[in-house]
């Protein structure tokens, strides 16, 4: 009498899922340089992965809590873009938890705003998309900073944006106006980074970091947390002992697809193959894409504005 494996935990090791690509192109992996152009190959495919549609495992939530006058506030660098977000007050107190509708607005929009540091409870959002690089400069701290300053003076400011972040040592701050070679209104410790002194001369990192920002800004007292959730990119594909940053199900559509990726760089591979391939990789993403998606029903909420 036969009886099941009683498991269902096929997960291939990335060796593996390179292998079978291989042999689907016609191929053998025979020296280390062709595992690493497969590599690259497997990141640049899950890297496309995040400009055909939502990948649903990679949405995570998170929470921002608002400080009274801060309008910038920085996102995980892996951020790609916020699918959805509230204003939430008294966070954490079940009888008085409450969420409130933020509207999303472009940056032409938020570029005409006439005061953006008027203070109230926040109703728009501008979400930054930034490549979360860094760039070095040759800019310095012109004088010692305190952890409790919230103006630094710098030896230059060529190359700043007049808003954004900069990391000097371990810490990342925000700053939101720039007056000759002065950050003003800084906020210390951004991004899970601790305030602290810094003498003379340290160097400046700018961080081109996805951020937030938000209007009004927060008053005081609002008690407001701005909860979000947010589309991340996936992990790297890493060395040949480790799996893949996806569901079981997308496992055929990730070889399909690297198959192909691999026979487009071999001028050995015949046009034919390579037309078959990308047809079956195309194939395998329509099915993965279709049971990849939210199945609750659509509700839609009317709204009125009134001027």
């Amino acid at each position: 009498m036969a009886y099941t494996s009683g498991s269902a935990s096929f997960t291939p090791a990335l060796v593996e899922i390179m292998e079978e690509a291989y042999e689907r192109a016609g191929l053998e992996i025979r020296t280390g340089y062709e595992f690493r152009t497969g590599t690259r190959s497997l990141n640049l495919l899950t890297i496309e992965w995040a400009n055909r549609g939502i990948n649903l495992w990679t949405i995570q939530e998170g929470a921002i809590a608002l400080n009274s006058n801060q309008a910038i506030y920085p996102l995980p660098s892996d951020t790609i873009d916020l699918l959805d977000h509230v204003v939430r007050q008294n966070n954490g107190t079940a009888s008085t938890q409450t969420d409130i509708n933020i509207t999303r607005i472009s940056e032409s929009t938020y570029s005409t705003i006439p005061n953006k540091l008027a203070n109230g409870r926040p109703i728009q959002v501008w979400i930054n998309r930034q490549t979360a690089q860094t760039n070095t400069t040759s800019i310095t701290v012109a004088s010692t900073v305190l952890a409790t300053d919230t103006s630094i003076t710098l030896s230059s400011v060529v190359g700043l944006a007049t808003t954004g972040f900069i990391q000097i040592d371990n810490e990342i701050i925000s700053y939101t106006n720039v007056i000759g070679n002065v950050l003003t209104n800084c906020w210390r410790g951004q991004n899970g980074t601790t305030a602290a002194l810094h003498n003379s001369g340290a160097a400046v990192i700018q961080q081109n970091l996805p951020c937030i920002n938000v209007w009004p800004t927060p008053d005081a007292g609002g008690n407001y947390t701005f909860v979000y959730w947010r589309l991340r990119r996936l992990q790297d594909a890493g060395t040949g002992v480790n799996i893949e940053d996806i569901p079981f199900r997308l496992i055929p559509c990730l070889v399909a697809g690297l198959a192909y990726y691999i026979a487009i760089k071999k001028p050995e591979i015949p046009p034919e193959r390579v037309a078959f391939l990308k047809a079956d990789y195309e194939q395998q993403w329509l099915l993965a894409s279709q049971e990849d998606r939210d199945k609750a029903a659509d509700r839609y909420v009317p709204r009125q504005l009134f001027y």
